[in-house]
C-alpha cells in the first residue's frame, strides 16, 4: 500500500486512512541519524505557528494605539467645550447680578 503524504503533511487528517505506522527499513533501530527535511518542517511550522499567535497581538496593540491617539485628538476639543461651558455660566451670573444690583438701586 503506497500512501502520498509525508508526517507534515498528511493527504487526510482522519487517523482511521492513513496508513499505520512502520519502522523505516533503511536505517537501524535505535540510530541517531536525524531527518533534516522533517526538521526544518518542523522548526518553519514553529516559528509559523508562533508569528500566528502573535498577529492578534500586534493588532491589539494597533488597536489600542489608535484608540490613545483618538483620546488625544479629543483632548482639546472637551477642553474647549468645557471653556465655553463656564463662560457662558459665567456670563449668566454676571447678568443676573446687574439684574439684582438694579433691583436694588431702584427700590
Amino acid at each position: 500500500m503506497s500512501t502520498v503524504g509525508t508526517i507534515d503533511r498528511p493527504l487526510t487528517h482522519d487517523p482511521q486512512k492513513q496508513a499505520p505506522m512502520k519502522a523505516a527499513t533503511s536505517e537501524p533501530a535505535g540510530s541517531a541519524i536525524t531527518d533534516f527535511t522533517t526538521t526544518g518542517a518542523n522548526t518553519s511550522r514553529q516559528n509559523r505557528t508562533r508569528e500566528m499567535q502573535l498577529i492578534p497581538e500586534a493588532m491589539a496593540r494597533a488597536h489600542m494605539h489608535e484608540r490613545m491617539r483618538e483620546a488625544e485628538a479629543q483632548r482639546p476639543a472637551e477642553r474647549l467645550m468645557a471653556a465655553r461651558r463656564m463662560q457662558r455660566r459665567a456670563e449668566r451670573a454676571s447678568l443676573r447680578a446687574r439684574r439684582a444690583l438694579a433691583i436694588a438701586v431702584m427700590q
